[in-house]
């Protein structure tokens, strides 16, 4: 007889947006996130004999995320993932695990006349600050906190040679090529036995945030990358480094091609190798380079 082998559901696509007003100064802060909440536990009579009084309505979920957004903080959004899952398993006891995943995304301050604005900001790119949270009765609070769609491009300072060739290779080998992707970052944090060790010392979270962003950009932007492969490790090095609370650190970079146009045909225009300065972007297909360094 079948049997539910796994299930979990919620909320997903949740819009969420808190203005923090001070008082004193004037000064407000916009943050605008998307919320997905799901619940895992004892709920598999509502698939298999339509037994609702497990399900905890999708709209009641929805309803928690703007409630405890007015009851706590949503910066560091680590925080603000934390409480929301450890209501779940605190309010429904027959819940014996609650995802949270926190999408924030990029509101900056206007500068006018040289001085910031005191509630006015643009949007400068696509870029997330990315987190998910997971509380569980027996296995902790376990929260991932990323970096998505930081899209960045330089014109020179990247190779690719010596990599395998056979019948299969057309791609020539590269000393001087363009180099872009939309960085995906994560960074795992060990594990913590509550909220309140969440809140103990939050401010490692956007610690790392910044250190995370600082590193990937200065390191694609130095570093004489003879792949992608080698430039996303040593961004992972330096990161583990830089946030010592840290286990894991991620990424999934696309290899966004830029390739040179033959143009000789047209007058003998030179435009391949030294001489290129018009290339065609290429939007699919990409490369697709992940991976993950572990503390030793």
């Amino acid at each position: 007889m079948p049997s539910i082998a796994s299930a979990r559901y919620g909320k997903d696509n949740v819009r969420v947006c808190k203005v923090d007003r001070d008082q004193a100064t004037g000064i407000q802060t916009v943050t605008e996130m998307t919320v997905c909440c799901l619940l895992e536990g004892a709920i598999e009579t509502s698939y298999t004999r339509a037994d609702n009084s497990v399900v905890v309505a999708t709209d009641s979920i929805k309803n928690t995320v703007y409630i405890k957004a007015k009851e706590h903080p949503v910066n560091p959004p680590e925080l603000y993932a934390a409480h929301l899952t450890q209501h779940f398993l605190d309010t429904y006891p027959h819940i014996s695990t609650a995802h949270v995943k926190v999408i924030v995304h990029r509101w900056t301050r206007m500068t006018i006349d040289g001085a910031t604005h005191p509630h006015a900001f643009f949007r400068d790119g696509q870029e997330t600050r990315n987190v998910e949270a997971t509380a569980s009765r027996d296995g902790g609070l376990t929260i991932k906190s990323g970096i998505v769609g930081l899209t960045v491009l330089k014109s020179t300072g990247s190779a690719f040679h010596g990599f395998v060739r056979d019948e299969y290779t057309s791609l020539p080998e590269t000393w001087d090529r363009i180099l872009s992707t939309d960085v995906d970052c994560s960074w795992t944090w060990k594990a913590f036995g509550s909220v309140a060790e969440v809140a103990e010392g939050v401010e490692r979270f956007d610690a790392a945030w910044e250190a995370a962003r600082k590193i990937t950009m200065k390191t694609f932007a130095e570093d004489e990358s003879a792949s992608v492969q080698n430039t996303m490790y040593k961004m992972s090095e330096q990161i583990l480094d830089a946030a010592p609370e840290t286990a894991v650190v991620g990424y999934s970079l696309p290899n966004k091609h830029y390739f040179e146009i033959d143009l000789s045909w047209h007058k003998g225009i030179k435009n391949t190798g030294k001489d290129a300065e018009v290339y065609a972007p290429q939007s699919s297909p990409n490369g697709l380079i992940k991976c993950e360094v572990a503390r030793s």
